[in-house]
């Protein structure tokens, strides 16, 4: 509330006015920011976002692989002659807990030589994310919880919006699951195409990864898993369960383009 609004209702209180539903209303709406949507890529600069790439420190966009171009936030390996296992991230300035993420990606060109074939048409969204500032420099992706994207071959099935754990574990069903990468129901999206994914994250119970508001794949409980040499140093006082973290968008390789990455708090 403003300092204005909270004058004025107590003074109606004072003298035994109630305060009409509608004033509470405005009042908190502009105070309370949950559900708008949040821009965190503008697209004209890489303002808020901060990169992390394999082998180099904190901040250091190696060979321009983070950049922005009509409008776009390109991910590109023009620069590299080999890709070498120079897996990085972009990170967002902010940690978040309870929200809706919102991206548009595409795959496009040819993948960088030297990547792995796992790789080909395959970056992801990084939830929960470690502190990049606690990140060795060697290190070569975040503790996170990814929804992992995916580009069809021209060929065959392949679904997006899937789930990758590194260093971390989900419950599926009652059941601890720690195998690395689970499928959605996702259909396979060939081509240089658009695609719209959409993640709920309620903190440390539900996720849900979405496309076209159908619920494509969820799980509960997301959890540091203590096996993971990287995750062991995030554990405090024997507390597994992420409820909040960093997001961060991924570098793997092969050439991709994110045209819109928006946040929407939730209560």
């Amino acid at each position: 509330m403003t300092r204005n609004f909270r004058l004025v209702a107590f003074c109606l209180i004072s003298f035994g006015f109630s305060l009409p539903a509608i004033g509470q209303d405005q009042a908190l709406k502009k105070e309370n920011k949950n559900g708008e949507w949040i821009q965190l890529f503008n697209g004209k600069n890489l303002d808020g976002w901060t990169p992390k790439i394999r082998f180099h420190e904190l901040g250091e966009n190696y060979k321009n692989t983070f950049r922005v171009k009509d409008g776009l936030m390109q991910v590109g390996f023009e620069g590299y002659d080999q890709f070498n296992e120079t897996f990085g991230h972009i990170f967002y300035k902010e940690k978040f807990s309870n929200y809706v993420i919102r991206c548009e990606y595409r795959f496009v060109g040819k993948q960088c030589p030297g990547g792995p074939g796992w790789a080909r048409r395959n970056s992801g969204i990084m939830l929960h994310c470690q502190d990049p500032k606690t990140m060795t420099k060697d290190q070569d992706f975040p503790v996170s919880i990814e929804m992992q994207l995916l580009g069809g071959l021209g060929t065959g099935m392949r679904t997006t919006a899937n789930l990758c754990t590194p260093g971390t574990n989900v419950v599926m069903n009652d059941k601890l699951v720690t195998r690395h990468c689970t499928s959605s129901t996702s259909k396979t999206y060939h081509g240089e195409q658009w695609v719209t994914v959409e993640i709920e994250v309620r903190g440390g119970e539900t996720i849900k990864h979405m496309i076209d508001g159908k619920i494509v794949l969820e799980y509960d409980k997301p959890q540091l898993d203590p096996s993971d040499a990287n995750a062991k140093k995030l554990i405090s006082d024997g507390k597994l369960i992420l409820s909040e973290g960093y997001i961060s968008l991924q570098s793997e390789s092969h050439p991709c383009e994110f045209r819109k990455v928006e946040l929407k708090k939730l209560d």
